[in-house]
């Protein structure tokens, strides 16, 4: 059972209606669910349509921003709480200690960057907590195959590319990340390859 789910998400609305509603799907599924929502703060684009979404409809939504980022992201003022940390470092550390699992909606670099540390962290068995993307329209297949990929090319095993859920649906992805079964492997180096 999740108590809270970071999200990560763009500070940008993206080019297609979809990334929208997504959010607000999301948002939707999480409040019904009476999962709180962790995300990084902001008061735009998809981050903001998740947050009000999920405020309107009763759920609990924890922001966390860094200072240098609060005038410049537009921290939200109506969160259930706010949280204002020193530096980006601080933010991701706090979302993952504040969360159960994570979720990436379409977003740019923060977005990877924040969804492939988490990754990292479970790969190296530094903490046990299920990720998934909500792949909107595809947004997400070129990642996906880029996985597949790294699995062929052996710079990734295929244990830790099965910690990567991907579902089009808030329910369907959720309902995965439930009864996703971790990698009690965490061995990531192949020792005796040069």
């Amino acid at each position: 059972m999740f108590r809270r789910i970071c999200v990560f998400c763009g500070s940008s609305p993206g080019a297609r209606p979809a990334y929208a509603s997504a959010a607000i799907a999301l948002a939707s599924e999480l409040a019904a669910r009476k999962i709180a929502v962790v995300y990084g703060g902001s008061n735009v684009g998809l981050m903001r349509i998740l947050a009000d979404t999920a405020l309107e409809l009763g759920g609990d939504v924890i922001g966390v921003i860094p200072q240098s980022l609060v005038s410049r992201e537009v921290a939200h003022d109506r969160l259930s709480e706010l949280r204002v940390v020193a530096s980006i470092h601080e933010r991701k550390a706090l979302m993952a200690e504040l969360s159960d699992g994570f979720i990436a909606l379409p977003g740019g670099f923060g977005t990877l960057d924040e969804f492939c540390e988490v990754l990292t962290w479970t790969q190296l068995g530094l903490q046990a907590k299920p990720a998934g993307l909500l792949n909107v329209e595809g947004y997400y297949d070129h990642l996906l195959r880029l996985f597949d990929h790294a699995v062929v090319e052996q710079f990734l095993k295929p244990a830790h590319r099965r910690i990567v859920i991907a579902e089009q649906s808030p329910a369907a992805l959720i309902d995965r990340m439930l009864e996703c079964q971790l990698p009690a492997e965490d061995k990531w180096i192949a020792r005796g390859q040069t």
